[in-house]
């Protein structure tokens, strides 16, 4: 197909994943025609030039590719530069272990350990732009008063003075420092929401702009770009000096008011254009590679729109979900989570418990669905992380939550062996959560979505589907031992009970 394109007949039972996280409800790619552009990326979520398969194979590229599975023929389309395709590896394992080595090597850093062995806790539902002190207090308070246990308080938008003035708005925080020493007291760590813009009718702005810190348009203006919060200026951070900058405006909040990390959100290459002037000329899925490199100064920090970023110890959360059953909604979570660990991005956190679509939690709504809630949170449960923002107490009739807080609980006992997964993750670069077919390729799994491995030994088989009690559960080669005691011995395909108060897994034990 030239230099900027190949074609690769795909092989009798061949399978890929790779691209965009978000079409992990696709993946894998094989029995049906599919297309994605990544040139440049469109999605809202971490993507990465990458394509792995069950069959040993892999395609990467430095550039961003477009690339579409059709007729039997895989093509990879839209390249700039050049597309490495390698073969002869044994297993999707070892292709991906070999790629990864190569291309996205594993730093050998992890994340804040607390973000793995506790749940984490974002008042965004609760809150939405009225962040205040006293609230941000009593939804902490009220974890607490729940059972539930501390860990990562996050601080969503509306705490800052405005976009592009990193500090705390003076009415609704009257003693920004003594509220998060109260939260330190109560066991939590705390992180801000910010994001890379900056509101063009500000003071901020104008002394930015002279020092030429924004990304310009085609004609060389100061490009105002709209988001969902409105129309913002946008830092350019292929320039040293805004990384300084920013990191200075960060810091301050750190040592002043004694923030333990940040929420980086926004980022997404949509917010680019490939005509853009900046300070080093970048495709505009650089900019988004560039603000998640820029993370790497906090080891306390979130993103959910990443290029490139892989073998990093970044938080990669998943885009916001619905308050739903569907691929919109709870279903989305196991594949598009696997699709993390199979691009690099190792470091999972699955999105809000319940779906991060506020209108299904407000007072007024009719549309929740106290079962889904509970199976959102068993789902999260065996992730890497758990976060919650609606609050359970509030929003549930009291038997439901207790489901909520008795997976909470799951997560934080199953803690510290969480983070040792996460430890070898980041040092080997194996995903921590991993599709069937990863740890057993003789097995014909490459097509389970609803259920995954926990590292190497933990099988996680949540309920995803409304009014279920009972759900098929497929058991490798050897010994499974569930929470009672009980013993499966596979490989077998098995009906297990599910009643709304339990989480089916299993600890393989030969």
């Amino acid at each position: 197909m030239g230099e900027n394109g190949v074609k690769v007949k795909l092989l009798l039972g061949e399978y890929w994943w790779g691209g965009a996280v978000m079409d992990g409800i696709y993946m894998p790619y094989g029995d049906k025609n599919f297309k994605r552009e990544l040139n440049p990326n469109k999605t809202f979520n971490q993507a990465v030039p990458f394509l792995v398969s069950n069959k040993g194979r892999y395609i990467w590229s430095d550039d961003p590719f477009d690339f579409r599975i059709e007729e039997g023929f895989l093509y990879i389309e839209n390249c700039e530069g050049e597309i490495i395709k390698e073969e002869g590896f044994d297993s999707l394992k070892e292709a991906y272990k070999a790629a990864q080595n190569k291309h996205f090597p594993p730093s050998g850093k992890l994340p804040e350990e607390l973000l793995f062995t506790a749940p984490q806790y974002n008042t965004w539902i609760e809150l939405m732009y009225d962040q205040r002190e006293d609230k941000i207090l009593e939804y902490a308070q009220s974890i607490i008063d729940n059972g539930f246990p501390p860990g990562i308080l996050m601080v969503d938008d509306n705490w800052q003075e405005d976009y592009g003035v990193w500090k705390f708005h003076a009415e609704r925080f009257k003693n920004p420092k003594g509220m998060i020493n109260k939260l330190h007291d109560l066991g939590f760590k705390v992180m801000l929401w910010v994001c890379p813009f900056v509101s063009p009718d500000s003071a901020t702005f104008r002394d930015l702009a002279k020092k030429d810190f924004f990304i310009k348009d085609g004609n060389g203006e100061i490009a105002i770009r709209e988001w969902w919060n409105g129309f913002s200026a946008v830092l350019d951070f292929t320039n040293e000096e805004v990384c300084k900058y920013f990191y200075g405006q960060l810091k301050s909040l750190v040592d002043e008011y004694g923030v333990d990390g940040f929420k980086f959100d926004a980022g997404d290459p949509v917010y680019y254009s490939k005509d853009d002037n900046c300070h080093v000329p970048s495709h505009p899925n650089v900019h988004c590679e560039k603000y998640g490199l820029f993370g790497l100064e906090f080891k306390l920090n979130e993103f959910r729109a990443c290029w490139k970023n892989g073998g990093q110890p970044l938080v990669q959360r998943l885009s916001d979900k619905a308050h739903s059953w569907g691929y919109d909604g709870l279903a989305t979570l196991i594949p598009n989570g696997l699709a993390q660990g199979l691009m690099g991005y190792s470091f999972v956190c699955p999105d809000m418990i319940g779906g991060g679509e506020y209108q299904s939690f407000l007072a007024s709504s009719n549309n929740l669905d106290e079962e889904l809630f509970v199976r959102y949170a068993q789902c999260s449960a065996l992730f890497p992380m758990m976060q919650f923002s609606a609050a359970p107490w509030r929003v549930l009739s009291k038997k439901y939550s207790v489901y909520c807080l008795q997976a909470a609980l799951l997560h934080k006992k199953m803690g510290l062996e969480i983070l040792e997964i996460a430890k070898r993750s980041a040092i080997t670069g194996e995903p921590i959560i991993r599709p069937m077919a990863y740890e057993f390729p003789e097995g014909n799994y490459e097509n389970i979505h609803d259920q995954f491995m926990l590292g190497e030994n933990i099988l996680v088989a949540p309920v995803l589907k409304k009014g279920m009690t009972k759900r098929k559960v497929i058991f490798p080669k050897g010994k499974w031992q569930d929470g009672d005691g009980d013993i499966i011995e596979g490989p077998k395909m098995e009906m297990v009970d599910a009643p709304i108060n339990k989480l089916p897994w299993f600890r393989k034990i030969d």
